[in-house]
């Protein structure tokens, strides 16, 4: 049995602008910074307490390892307690977000990370 969602492998073009995006901008802390000399890779979460990080990877060099692997922006959905406070801090740090609309479970909106991958944020209480 699977019992939580422990990490989310994110292949990017350029780690550290990557990390500051994700860090500056959208609030994620840096849990671990490593390298094993052959690749880098950043773990990266919303609070050091999260039970799901994502882990930053160079896509080009992964794909030298592993070219079978998928290098698609996985589909993920953010929670928040704020969804109002969430999209005026993004738009006060120039991410590009979507408009907030309804849908059947409640509200959300969409935003892109510095390499233009779309990823969502719904509100929960």
């Amino acid at each position: 049995m699977i019992n939580i969602v422990g990490q989310i492998m994110l292949y990017v073009n350029n780690q550290e602008e990557s990390v500051k995006f994700w860090t500056e901008k959208a609030g994620f802390t840096v849990l671990s910074e490593n390298d094993n000399g052959a690749m880098k890779w950043f773990v990266i979460a919303p609070s050091k307490d999260a039970q799901t990080s994502i882990v930053l990877h160079n896509k080009e060099v992964v794909a030298k390892f592993s070219p079978e692997l998928n290098f698609g922006t996985p589909s993920l959905m953010f929670f928040t307690k704020d969804l109002d406070q969430l999209y005026k801090d993004f738009n006060d740090k120039n991410i590009t977000v979507g408009e907030i609309v309804n849908i059947p479970g409640g509200r959300v909106f969409n935003f892109a990370d510095n390499e233009e991958n779309y990823f969502a944020v719904t509100e929960i209480k």
